[in-house]
């Protein structure tokens, strides 16, 4: 596996959601109705999900029974996390558009036999291909009568993250009553494990930090030795948004430290919040923006964090951020990609000044999969100077700015390795962790004076 390969790993499982276009408006539309709707197409594709839901919804007060709004309102719902809105908004629509997502509202929403009838009539369709669908309609049928993802055990387990390669996000647990080393992978949809050694999609039962077990965990298979290798570590499972969001998780790569949740924690006493929604229920999509008031430029991103770089952007995205292609430079030994620095981003509220990031990834074939205008790739580089808390059901990330004297403590090493595993013992306990980009958090009042 290349590197390019390896930072783009969520081709191989988002890029199978593939998706038809919406049924065309007819002509005989009120004006104001068909203004409302290609707004909300509009703001859909650019990920400003909070702008499409009021758009749709107004489109639907005018046109509550066509079927081309209600199918754009069921998309929207679906990226929300709202299911029942979504199984409400597609009740009596039989194309093959409508059954992939009823069906993926049937899975994320746990109800199994539901979702395995759903995509069994879907990829039933000679014309139809989604590699997601017939993986997961086999996974679902197999898991009849299981309740997905119940958490029992303590209150919280707190993990040590071992440091293995840049700012990959490893945590160790046990699966199946075996320790095992997994990735925080948010750029696939459902957890995978390694099937380099037998492994098949299959319901697993899951430990964290001795404390909190999840069992009926769904996952899919695939052979992760080429990551192993990559990373030099012996990856069993990828842990992808539809469990990581359900641990009420905090990963802290600075700090070295996963958490896992029987529930939501308080709010944190300084942190920015970012709101996450999930193209077609599986792809992390986070907003950000380039400059600074008033000249703001919005962008939208998939959330990728098997991906090290801190940010992979694609023409429009460079352009967004005022940086011209010309003036970025190849990178060695990365199968043509090249780098350059964006003078400044935003994050919520934190402003993030030279953001690396590269030009060259694959980035449209994923728009054709999710049917969204990416600006580019979120990956584990942005993510790691900052102590990320997902909660609301994955809905909402918070951000942390940690203090300069935490990020250099010593990390913890790696276990010894186990048989036949790939570990290197000579793993430096010094290493240094990478350097973080710099942060403004929101501003706080100036302190009193002192009396004289």
């Amino acid at each position: 596996m290349s590197k390019l390969a390896r930072t783009l790993s969520s081709l191989f499982c988002l890029g199978a959601l593939s998706c038809t276009e919406a049924l065309p408006p007819e002509a005989s539309w009120p004006p104001t109705a068909k203004k409302w709707f290609d707004r909300a197409e509009q703001s859909y594709r650019t990920g400003d999900m909070e702008d499409a839901e009021a758009a749709v919804e107004s489109a639907l007060r005018m046109l509550p029974d066509e079927p081309a709004v209600r199918l754009v309102a069921a998309r929207i719902a679906l990226a929300r996390l709202d299911y029942d809105r979504t199984l409400q908004l597609l009740s009596g629509l039989t194309d093959e558009e409508s059954a992939s997502i009823r069906g993926r509202a049937y899975w994320y929403s746990g109800q199994i036999e539901k979702a395995a009838d759903e995509l069994e009539r879907l990829v039933s369709n000679p014309e139809v291909r989604d590699t997601w669908a017939t993986e997961v309609a086999k996974l679902a049928r197999r898991g009849a009568g299981r309740t997905p993802f119940r958490i029992s055990g303590g209150l919280v387990a707190v993990s040590e993250m071992p440091q293995v390669a840049s700012t990959a996000l490893v945590v160790p647990l046990e699966v199946n009553g075996e320790q095992a080393l997994a990735m925080i992978a948010t750029g696939t949809a459902e957890a995978v494990v390694d099937s380099s050694r037998g492994g098949e999609p299959s319901w697993l039962s899951l430990r964290f930090g001795e404390r909190i077990e999840v069992k009926d965990v769904p996952a899919l298979a695939k052979d992760l030795s080429g990551l192993s290798r990559q990373l030099n570590a012996p990856i069993k499972m990828l842990i992808g948004v539809n469990l990581l969001r359900r641990l009420h998780p905090t990963f802290d790569f600075s700090g070295g430290q996963f958490v896992v949740r029987s529930s939501d924690p308080p709010p944190p006493p300084e942190a920015t919040t970012v709101r996450l929604s999930y193209v077609r229920g599986g792809g992390m999509l986070m907003r950000g923006s380039f400059g600074t008031e008033p000249n703001v430029r919005w962008a939208s991103f998939l959330v990728d964090t098997s991906m090290t770089f801190p940010l992979a952007l694609d023409d429009g995205g460079w352009k967004k951020a005022g940086v011209p292609l010309s003036s970025l430079r190849d990178v060695p030994n990365l199968g043509g990609l090249r780098a350059g620095m964006l003078p400044a981003m935003r994050l919520g509220a934190f402003e993030l000044p030279d953001v690396p990031g590269v030009y060259g990834a694959p980035i449209a074939e994923l728009e054709q999969g999710l049917d969204i205008d990416l600006d580019g790739l979120v990956g584990s580089g942005l993510l790691a100077p900052f102590r990320v808390t997902l909660v609301d059901g994955g809905r909402t990330m918070w951000l942390e700015d940690i203090p300069h004297e935490a990020m250099m403590q010593q990390r913890r090493p790696l276990p010894p390795p186990e048989p036949n595993g790939t570990l290197d013992d000579d793993e430096d306990e010094d290493d240094e962790p990478p350097k973080k980009p710099g942060t403004k958090p929101p501003a706080k009042p100036p302190a009193k004076p002192k009396a004289p």
